[in-house]
């Protein structure tokens, strides 16, 4: 059965328990962050998508947002730098959003521990599906 758009159902976010929760999802590879903005519109979420490092900081210190998903492989500011800058008081004022370390860059373990104490979270890409991503963030406290 072929479904056009004006025969399917609209979700009603209005009803979702993540209405109104807003995430920055920082990915340069265009492909991954639109399947990442689909699953995760489609359980509820607004969705940003940034793919250059330096206008992600700049929004992610906005304290817009209650998730940011932060690739460590972006241009002009990599993520670990951006994770720095945003745990740094002198650099951002304390966030609201949670940060999740999402890559595929294999780290040596003192590296990814780092990385982990100052991140809420960390998610290897390939592991995980983006609908899996929607299930993981609606377990977290948001």
């Amino acid at each position: 059965m072929d479904l056009q758009p004006s025969s399917m159902t609209p979700i009603d976010t209005t009803t979702s328990p993540h209405a109104g929760k807003h995430i920055l999802c920082v990915e340069d590879e265009h492909f991954i962050s639109e399947l990442y903005a689909r699953a995760l519109t489609k359980a509820g979420y607004l969705i940003d998508i940034e793919s250059d490092g330096t206008n992600a900081l700049a929004k992610a210190q906005s304290d817009n947002y209650d998730v940011i998903l932060l690739d460590l492989m972006i241009p002009s500011i990599d993520g670990i730098e951006i994770l720095r800058r945003l745990r740094d008081p002198a650099q951002t004022k304390p966030l609201k959003a949670k940060v999740i370390i999402i890559t595929n860059l294999e780290q040596r373990d003192d590296v990814r521990a780092d990385i982990e104490k100052q991140a809420d979270g960390y998610i290897i890409k390939a592991e995980i599906t983006p609908h899996e991503l929607a299930e993981f963030l609606d377990n977290m406290a948001l």
